[in-house]
């Protein structure tokens, strides 16, 4: 397949976010690679059942027209003798997925860049604090307290992506300035700097993508559906909208919620992911929405770092809770 398509999407997966692979890891966890090895060979034929992202990725690969603009990556720890049950369940869902990297208990995300993987989604909190540190969009997928769905609901509809703004699409320079300086100071910073354009944050170049990738379609027929879900609030609302008329990104819907809880707006958007920052929004979420945790900037420093400005937050959502950025 060729890369040369500036239209095409490429998304990495871990086989533990794509699947629920929870008993085997249990296994690992306390019997050792060993036991976990026997398990999974001894269970190959046995289907898994689908993870937190399987909706994510049916809808992404229901998108891929002839021209094949969308394409999933899986990358696992597991190694290729063991990752054969991982591959038997793609082909028993019928996943257009073919080609993976199995790294036996290596960490995977090294290959998502020679892939060409614009996200990367994984179950595991270090992979995806290590892609994060070089420069690759990543989140952490959380497990899901919704209830369980029918496999087959929605699969050929609207797909839906909801992002938080700072510290996820813009960098985390406007929450330093909250964190130092309280709302007063932030809501002064971001009206003084109202038409310059906020720095780019890790998921800017998915967004861009996925933006070219909906240009692609007809615009009375586009099957995505983006979502920007910010505790901001006027007078900051300014420097966000002016930042995406400068890249030439188009959002199709933007929320901001001054405060308000993210978890409701998310629901009401039928969103089939949600990117945040900050872990209590995260968690609250996760009863409505499938969630990816994305462990970048300040709100994700120990509270002993010294890059952090003034007195944190004891709770890293408290202050998106507060109305901050």
């Amino acid at each position: 397949m060729s890369g040369d398509n500036p239209e095409r999407l490429v998304v990495a997966i871990s086989s533990r976010a794509l699947f629920d692979m929870s008993e085997g890891h249990d296994v690992f966890e306390r019997e050792g690679v060993d036991a976990y090895c026997r398990y999974q060979v001894d269970r190959e034929a046995d289907v898994l059942r689908p993870g937190v992202a399987f909706r994510l990725v049916r809808k992404l690969l229901n998108l891929r027209p002839s021209d094949a603009r969308v394409e999933v990556i899986l990358l696992s720890r597991n190694s290729a003798d063991t990752g054969l049950r991982v591959f038997n369940s793609i082909e028993h869902y019928g996943l257009a997925i073919t080609r993976a990297a199995f790294t036996n208990g290596a960490s995977p995300w090294r290959y998502v860049q020679p892939f060409g993987g614009h996200l990367f989604l994984s179950a595991d909190p270090s992979d995806v604090s290590r892609a994060l540190e070089a420069g690759l969009a990543a989140a952490t997928i959380l497990p899901s307290t919704q209830r369980d769905e029918p496999v087959e609901q929605d699969e050929d509809g609207e797909l839906r992506i909801a992002f938080d703004g700072d510290a996820v699409i813009f960098g985390d320079e406007a929450e330093r300035v909250f964190r130092r300086d309280g709302l007063a100071g932030f809501s002064a910073s971001e009206r003084a700097q109202a038409r310059a354009p906020l720095p780019g944050g890790p998921f800017k170049r998915f967004l861009s993508t996925l933006h070219a990738l909906q240009m692609a379609y007809p615009a009375e027929a586009c099957p995505i559906r983006t979502a920007l879900v910010t505790a901001r609030a006027a007078p900051a609302h300014e420097r966000v909208i002016r930042t995406l008329r400068h890249w030439n990104i188009r959002i199709d819907e933007a929320m901001f919620l001054g405060g308000l809880p993210k978890a409701a707006f998310l629901d009401a958007f039928g969103a089939d992911i949600f990117f945040d920052d900050q872990t209590g929004h995260c968690e609250l979420a996760t009863e409505y929405v499938a969630t990816g945790h994305v462990p970048y900037g300040i709100a994700n420093q120990l509270p002993t770092d010294p890059a952090v400005s003034g007195e944190p937050a004891s709770d890293p959502s408290e202050s998106s809770d507060r109305a901050g950025p």
